[in-house]
């Protein structure tokens, strides 16, 4: 598979990416900006996804109601994240409407309004969102894992701060913030669908090539001095016990990330893995369990996570670290490194279909590796991953060292943590 990409960079620095696909009739653009919540310090913890809700509620020239209309008004739709890493602001709109959604878009990047009344609302939204993820033990405990993955770093808070931090930001906290990261030369505006790179590029140097701002200073990195922690229990009145392994690994740019994706697809990440089969079908200790991968630019995490009862708790952790010393101690079978590989590339695949998805995924690679990568060579990378490459990588990764354990449990305490504690050590 081959995607139609192109870029050009303006001369503010400001690059311009688009994904043409002639069979389609929609456009989806986005205005990506490298900062995030990993650009924070621990008083503006917070900041970054209170800008991006702020953004929406108006400009010097637009209401909230007619931010919504100039999108929704012409049948598309708009939305924005907030990442450790970058903010995206993005809308889905019929191609001939393409032009309005950029203005709007670019409207909202260059002329926020930052209105007090706005600023009071909004605060007590996203503290009832915080509170809200509180409640959710599968969401906090995942927080409460990059505390320990990452302790006293910024990746290591929750994006959307604490009702502390998000109570005591000031407008002048967001101007001088957004002032200080937003800039041209970390910005991409991204489009896919049915685009043509030359009006693509002529109407965003219209609406943003006049844009100046000072390219910022990069965050602060994770290094080996980096502190990590070994296990963090709470109690908490539920039913079940959530439990949050997490193994810190290098970052985005090793090449070992395609074998990475392979060992967490055999471990957990779909119900043919090892620990869906092992945990929930064969002992029926979880109805929910699995992997994940999140790799930044200079550090990563593979994070086992799963929903059990309490009592149970000490049989699944055996499983679960049985599982992983079998990855380190066997070579993957032929049959089961075919299906994790026909696996990994049909879910690439099928997830570059959509105008949104081709989008997002040139604005990650121009993001992070400053340079498209066609699905093609992803291909070819993970075919050429061996059993022995496997095994090799999980020696390197799963040692207790890199290991950090969280758990929220209706009778957390000093036994658990002497548990999570206990199963750090058995990886050794």
């Amino acid at each position: 598979m081959k995607l139609e990409l192109q870029e050009t960079r303006l001369e503010n620095g400001l690059r311009v990416a688009t994904a043409r696909m002639p069979g389609v009739a929609s456009v989806a653009l986005g205005l990506f900006v490298g900062a995030g919540g990993r650009h924070e310090t621990a008083a503006q913890a917070g900041i970054s996804h209170f800008i991006e809700h702020l953004l929406f509620k108006g400009t010097t020239s637009r209401s909230a109601r007619a931010i919504s209309q100039a999108i929704e008004g012409r049948g598309g739709y708009l939305n924005a994240y907030t990442q450790e890493e970058s903010t995206c602001y993005y809308a889905h709109i019929a191609a001939e409407h393409f032009r309005a959604a950029l203005e709007l878009l670019a409207d909202l990047f260059l002329h926020p309004r930052f209105a007090p009344a706005d600023i009071r609302k909004e605060r007590g939204v996203i503290i009832e969102e915080i509170e809200m993820y509180r409640d959710q033990p599968q969401q906090h405990v995942q927080e409460m894992l990059n505390s320990l993955l990452w302790a006293d770093h910024p990746l290591g808070r929750c994006l959307a701060g604490t009702p502390a931090t998000v109570g005591a930001l000031t407008r002048d906290d967001f101007l001088g913030y957004k002032a200080a990261r937003y800039a041209p030369a970390l910005t991409l505006a991204v489009f896919a669908g049915q685009i043509e790179h030359a009006a693509a590029v002529a109407h965003t140097k219209r609406v943003l090539g006049g844009w100046q701002a000072r390219r910022p200073a990069p965050p602060r990195p994770v290094t080996a001095r980096t502190p990590q922690r070994a296990a963090l229990a709470l109690r908490k009145d539920i039913e079940q016990a959530h439990l949050a392994l997490g193994v810190r690994l290098f970052g985005r740019h090793d090449e070992r990330r395609f074998a990475l994706k392979l060992l967490s697809t055999i471990l957990g990440e779909n119900m043919s893995s090892r620990l869906f089969q092992v945990v929930r079908e064969r002992h029926g200790l979880a109805y929910a369990i699995h992997t994940a991968l999140e790799l930044f630019n200079d550090t990563g995490m593979l994070e086992i996570a799963a929903g059990v009862d309490v009592d149970k708790l000490p049989n699944a952790l055996r499983l679960i670290l049985s599982e992983t010393a079998r990855l380190r101690r066997q070579l993957v079978g032929a049959a089961e490194l075919r299906r994790a590989k026909d696996y990994v590339i049909g879910q690439l695949l099928i997830g570059l279909e959509g105008p949104a998805q081709q989008m997002t995924w040139a604005a990650d690679h121009l993001l992070n590796f400053r340079r498209f990568m066609q699905p093609d060579d992803i291909i070819a990378a993970v075919q050429k991953v061996s059993a022995g490459a496997l095994r090799r990588l999980a020696g390197e990764v799963l040692l207790p060292e890199r290991m950090s354990a969280a758990l929220i449990a209706p009778q957390a305490g000093a036994a658990e943590t002497h548990l999570l504690q206990s199963a750090r050590r058995q990886l050794a």
